[in-house]
């Protein structure tokens, strides 16, 4: 109803519990109840995993400014139980690198201290545009193992991590005085279903069971695209909606499934994803207007996916598929951007829509409480360009590499026994070949698709091509092309060092269940010279770890030669830091990497041509920016303060500020 400024509204939370709490949200009815008061759910997601934990109040605040209830977040198994058997919720900065993202606890009670209920997704499989929809990829190593089925090889380790999980989450539950009050069964099940195939609805059955044998007692929803059918929806389980157009249309088919219960819009598509060779993707201020419109009109409520949507920290972009994956020509990865168009900006700064957003939910609201202003908007700086000062050659980290495989044959990642004997998840991983002898005008070739990307080279020298358009994509070095071949070049080589640097860009995310058959590197065949088999190899994973990134030595003089190499250059900060983006211009291909970790990746095909860097990465004096770069390096590190996407074409590079 407004900001309050005179503290005589009461709170959200005292609107609904200051005479005791009761009783949950309720769907008995047709519009929601909770605690037997009528509730009109406003929600927008924040996933705390993509938002530095010190920006969770900031963001968390802006919702409720916006006129948000409720906020709604996906919980990532692949980050909280990155080794099998090893879980982590913020307790293991010293093992993962991502502890610093994964106080779950924490956020659920910021959230409640910021005045907003909590609807929560735990998955088993979230989608969201993470790497391999949030499952970890350690489970690729049961060969036998059927992810996101009644399989109950699959089921031990779902519940294992829940019983873990909900035991935290349990207390913070409404009806126990916590924020949670509801909570979601799988994640878009129906979009599962194969025409000649039911779907497996004794799985969503063992998740119920799974769930509320550890102390849920909130209400249980499902979310789907009404009229894509109710494949994903469980008797007696109440279902939601997804769309992002024609809203009316989904709202009004759901109601024809469940006549008698609340309408929810559980994702309203704020905007959208890019993948690598996209467009950055943009949904108009009108079209927002319009389809939240609608949702209102319909006295539904919503939640909007995204409110905010971060960034894909590392190597953790998901992707998407055309077909089965160990095809991989349709592979499509995502941006480690994940700005989404949203209300707010990756950044956090308000946009048009959350104004837009602000007018419908005053017109919409029903509840008579007080809402508190938006905070100021948070400063940033352009740092001046810094020059590279230290290079390391792919020799040079293979000399530093902590493990080092021998095997007659090529491995996926996820086969080989590191990591507690979990795999390797992300990355990279070297497939090097000694002492071969190699005649000019040789032909190198890679049997089936590479996953996802290959750099070739012969005595640390590149002899694979420099990515110059969005043709190359369809040519040697990437996943497009099945059974691709090279031409080795006019040299004769004895005893040389053949290297092959594979490149995990992201597994896939989304899809039917053949679909995620999710193994990186060179698996799918052999790989030939002049038609023989290369065998006897030794396998190096580049994981690109914190701890290890912090403590590489022996840096040479830069050479800038092309083909992968990592390097150094270093911002002085004589100040408080503040929130920056690095400016990609002059790059490739690669990653970049911020006192030990792992921020982005960048592409120079687009859209992404800049990096979010947060405050908090920062540090006043020395900080140390390292970028891994796979085929022409830049030779200094530039800074802007805001956003650059951009389209490639007939090899010319078109930047957009997206102010």
């Amino acid at each position: 109803m407004g900001v309050d400024i005179t503290g005589i509204l009461p709170t959200l939370y005292e609107h609904f519990t200051s005479q005791g709490i009761e009783s949950g949200l309720s769907d008995a009815q047709s519009d929601f109840k909770l605690n037997s008061k009528p509730l009109k759910i406003f929600s927008g997601a924040l996933h705390y995993f993509r938002a530095h934990p010190l920006y969770w109040r900031d963001r968390l605040k802006k919702y409720r400014a916006a006129g948000l209830n409720c906020v709604e977040t996906y919980v990532p198994w692949n980050i909280h139980e990155p080794e099998d058997g090893s879980f982590d919720f913020g307790e293991h900065p010293d093992r993962n690198d991502f502890s610093l993202f994964l106080d779950l606890v924490q956020f659920l009670k910021i959230a409640q201290e910021e005045d907003l209920f909590v609807i929560l997704r735990p998955g088993p499989y979230i989608c969201a545009e993470w790497e391999f929809g949030g499952l970890p990829s350690w489970l690729l190593r049961h060969e036998d193992l059927k992810v996101r089925t009644s399989d109950s090889k699959f089921l031990f380790y779902v519940e294992r991590y829940f019983k873990k999980l909900l035991a935290l989450v349990e207390p913070l539950q409404f009806t126990k005085g916590g924020s949670i009050i509801a909570v979601q069964i799988e994640n878009e099940y129906g979009n599962v279903k194969e025409d000649d195939k039911p779907i497996d609805i004794a799985y969503l059955e063992a998740l119920k069971d799974i769930i509320k044998k550890n102390g849920i007692v909130e209400l249980l929803f499902t979310s789907d695209t009404p009229t894509q059918g109710f494949h994903g929806a469980l008797p007696g389980v109440l279902a939601t909606a997804n769309c992002d157009k024609d809203c009316g249309l989904e709202l009004a088919r759901l109601e024809s499934y469940q006549p008698t219960k609340p309408l929810m819009v559980m994702e309203y598509w704020t905007g959208w994803f890019d993948h690598y060779s996209e467009k950055h993707h943009i949904q108009t201020v009108e079209q927002f207007y319009a389809n939240l419109s609608d949702i209102l009109m319909g006295h539904a409520s919503f939640n909007l996916y995204m409110m905010h949507g971060g960034t894909n920290w590392g190597f953790l972009n998901g992707a998407n598929i055309c077909g089965a994956t160990d095809d991989n020509s349709g592979f499509q990865p995502d941006t480690s951007s994940y700005d989404y168009h949203a209300p707010l900006a990756e950044n956090g700064d308000y946009t048009d829509k959350y104004v837009q957003l602000q007018q419908l939910t005053a017109e919409y609201n029903e509840l008579c409480i007080s809402q508190p202003a938006p905070p100021e908007p948070t400063f940033r700086e352009i740092y001046p360009e810094i020059d590279i000062i230290g290079e390391l050659s792919l020799d040079d980290l293979i000399k530093q590499a902590q493990h080092v495989i021998q095997s007659e044959k090529l491995l996926p990642m996820e086969k080989l026994d590191i990591n507690n004997n979990s795999g390797q998840s992300y990355g990279y991983i070297v497939y090097r070949k000694e002492n071969i002898d190699i005649q000019a005008g040789s032909t190198l070739k890679i049997e089936g698709h590479v996953c996802d990307t290959v750099i070739v080279l012969i005595n640390g020298k590149l002899v694979s091509n420099v990515f110059n358009s969005e043709e190359d994509l369809n040519g040697f070095g990437y996943w497009r092309a099945k059974d691709s071949l090279l031409n080795l070049g006019s040299e004769n080589y004895q005893s040389a060092t053949l290297d092959l640097v594979v490149e995990n860009f992201g597994r896939v995310n989304y899809g039917k269940l053949y679909q995620f058959n999710q193994h990186k590197g060179l698996w799918q065949g052999n790989v030939l010279i002049n038609d023989r088999i290369v065998s006897d190899w030794k396998i190096i994973p580049l994981e690109f770890k914190k701890k290890w990134n912090q403590t590489l030595t022996d840096w040479k003089t830069p050479t800038f030669l092309n083909g992968p190499r990592l390097y150094r250059a270093v911002l002085t900060i004589d100040s408080e830091p503040q929130d920056t983006y690095i400016d990609f211009k002059g790059w490739n291909k690669g990653v970049v990497i911020v006192n030990g970790f792992v921020l982005s990746r960048y592409f120079k095909i687009g859209p992404q041509q800049s990096a979010f860097l947060p405050a908090p990465f920062l540090k006043e004096g020395d900080n140390e920016i390292l970028m891994f770069e796979h085929l022409v390096p830049g030779t200094f590190i530039d800074f802007c303060g805001n956003p650059y996407f951009q389209t490639m074409g007939d090899g010319r590079i078109l930047r957009t500020l997206l102010c």
